[in-house]
């Protein structure tokens, strides 16, 4: 494929046609005439030997190469434009951008809230929009990452992009405040015998891998799209959690439970920002990294250690 060759705009014409289904909707959409759109769609039907929409009755409906096209060609817009918006120079007190950075919520609560604060103070004209991790992250990085400017993840999870490390966590326990059989900390019976609240993603593979080779099976009761939601699943309950030590601290003063400790060395969380090589060299990108960096220190300045509120009360 000699992509000298390609006219790029048809890029944003396949994706308006792709979506609209319409001629004249995806021509009024780009801005084109209907001539115009037509005469693009007659280009791109060359281009890929396929007819892309196909008349169902009134209307038109995609092809299979259409609808196989339909999401690459979101990614590639998505690409196309962070790659020609990329900046030499960034003055973020004066520039005027939305940021899209891709997180669970326990990221958004722990780290997103106090970077929130801190654009708002230096760069109030910057933007910050945080959508939820998706399960498929680890399928398919590649594609997650070229449609965004980050992924909020800890290292354990995904690899082989480039990141930049922003503080350290670690894994606890949360039961009931009154649990009938649990002290300050769990044994290994208890996690095997006890029911669990599990967060269904794979988020949290390490702490789960590791509780495989150490011949423990959760007898999991409930499963949640959301760790915010497992502190109010284990409140008054023989339920047990495993959650981030950080968000524990957060959530154990407004619901019934209480943190204890895991009965083994359990492994570390260090969360980082990852991005797309493309993003790397780009003066705004750079500048949200390092904003990034600056508040994960001042993050892990703090602390979480048993001492620091997050031990047994």
């Amino acid at each position: 494929m000699n992509l000298a060759r390609l006219d790029l705009n048809l890029v944003v014409a396949l994706r308006a046609l792709l979506e609209e289904r319409n001629v004249t909707r995806a021509g009024r959409r780009v801005g084109l005439s209907q001539p115009a759109m037509s005469a693009a769609l007659a280009r791109l039907r060359r281009h890929f030997d396929d007819d892309l929409l196909a008349r169902v009755g009134g209307h038109y409906e995609l092809t299979a190469l259409g609808q196989v096209l339909l999401d690459r060609t979101s990614t590639a817009y998505d690409v196309l434009e962070r790659l020609f918006s990329s900046q030499a120079d960034f003055d973020p007190a004066r520039e005027n951008r939305e940021f899209k950075l891709v997180a669970s919520d326990y990221a958004v609560a722990v780290f997103g809230t106090e970077l929130a604060r801190v654009v708002h103070e230096e760069a109030p004209g910057i933007r910050l929009r945080f959508t939820q991790t998706p399960p498929t992250v680890v399928d398919d990085t590649a594609t997650l990452l070229s449609a965004t400017d980050g992924l909020l993840m800890p290292h354990g999870v995904i690899s082989d992009f480039p990141a930049t490390d922003l503080y350290d966590d670690r894994w606890v326990f949360l039961v009931a405040d009154d649990h009938p059989s649990v002290g300050g900390r769990l044994s290994r019976r208890d996690l095997a015998d006890l029911p669990w609240v599990t967060y269904q993603r794979t988020y949290d593979a390490p702490a789960v891998r590791q509780l495989g080779m150490l011949g423990i099976e959760p007898r999991v009761e409930v499963s949640v799209d959301n760790f915010q939601l497992l502190p109010l699943m284990v409140a008054g309950t023989r339920r047990i959690a495993l959650m981030q030590a950080r968000l524990a601290r957060m959530l154990a003063p407004i619901a019934a439970v209480r943190v204890a400790e895991p009965p083994y060395e359990a492994v570390p969380l260090r969360e980082a920002l990852w991005w797309h090589p493309v993003h790397t060299h780009d003066a705004a990108h750079i500048w949200l990294r390092e904003t990034a960096a600056r508040v994960g220190a001042r993050l892990s300045e703090g602390g979480a250690h048993p001492d620091d509120g997050t031990g047994p009360r």
